[in-house]
């Protein structure tokens, strides 16, 4: 069994899917990591780390931080090569930097996917959905062409100079900071005597009962919540391991949320929803 998971930026496949990541490999799936970006115009996030000979250096510090995340994780990881777009701010928007990776033509910057799909050959893929998981223009671009490579990777016709057809047989979309498991978190330090640190967000997040119906498959994965926290510690410039990320102690998340959680998106084969496992219908 192989899994890719297509993430925009260094940092992203620790904070998305990690537990069950680890879960996967400890049963033996071959995990690779694809990275869009390298994460250069990325913010340093963790005050500890703001320094100017760091962001001097962002770039190479980034990709050493991924090299430890990924040996955390026990997995394989490549990068496409493509150029962090920032994150626009103001109204109106600024225009995206030349040459960055949201700028791209779809179809070119999924050609380095549609490769690395066809000589890694996973049954499965993940990344996020229509909307990037959160409006930024690289996560955006990084559902589009996931989902261009996803279908273009099994056509003989399209891209036929990256290798041998293979076509994946599932697509599923991240959905890991959704307002249900926001709640049980809440809740569930609230009954402990505990301060949450979702108060204030939940105060104006209404209930979208249509998006909790987008998904379809939890993966139990809580005794790997312990990697993934090392894994998200390893992006020293992006976490702070006295910030938010870790409020919630572990033994209240494994406790009250204990998954992770997808959408299927695209499915070649049969399987009964809901889910528990990203390779049902493929055992």
């Amino acid at each position: 069994m192989r899994l890719l998971h297509v993430h925009a930026h260094p940092d992203d496949e620790s904070s998305k899917g990690a537990a069950s990541t680890a879960r996967y490999v400890a049963e033996g799936v071959e995990v690779l990591v694809a990275t869009c970006t390298g994460g250069e115009r990325g913010s340093i996030l963790n005050p500890k780390m703001d320094r100017p000979e760091v962001l001097a250096n962002i770039s190479e510090i980034r990709r050493k931080e991924m090299d430890a995340a990924r040996e955390i994780l026990g997995i394989r990881q490549e990068w496409l090569g493509w150029v962090d777009s920032g994150y626009p701010e103001g109204d109106p928007l600024p225009p995206l930097p030349d040459g960055c990776f949201a700028a791209l033509k779809v179809e070119d910057a999924a050609a380095p996917l549609v490769k690395l799909i066809r000589e890694f050959r996973p049954q499965v893929v993940t990344t996020y959905d229509e909307n990037g998981g959160y409006p930024h223009p690289d996560h955006v671009m990084c559902h589009q062409i996931t989902v261009a490579a996803f279908e273009a990777a099994g056509d003989a016709d399209a891209y036929p100079e990256l290798g041998e057809p293979w076509q994946p047989l599932k697509l599923y979309y991240h959905h890991t900071f959704h307002r249900e498991r926001m709640k049980a978190l809440h809740d569930a330090m609230v009954a402990r005597g505990l301060k949450s640190p979702y108060e204030d967000r939940l105060k104006d997040w209404k209930p979208d009962p249509e998006n909790e119906r987008r998904i379809t498959t939890r993966v139990e994965c809580a005794q790997y919540f312990e990697t993934r926290d090392k894994a998200l510690l390893a992006h020293a410039t992006q976490i702070d391991p006295d910030g938010a990320w870790f409020d919630v102690p572990l033994a209240v998340h494994q406790a009250a949320w204990p998954t992770e959680d997808y959408e299927l998106a695209r499915s070649l084969v049969e399987s009964e929803l809901p889910e528990t496992d990203l390779f049902a219908g493929l055992r």
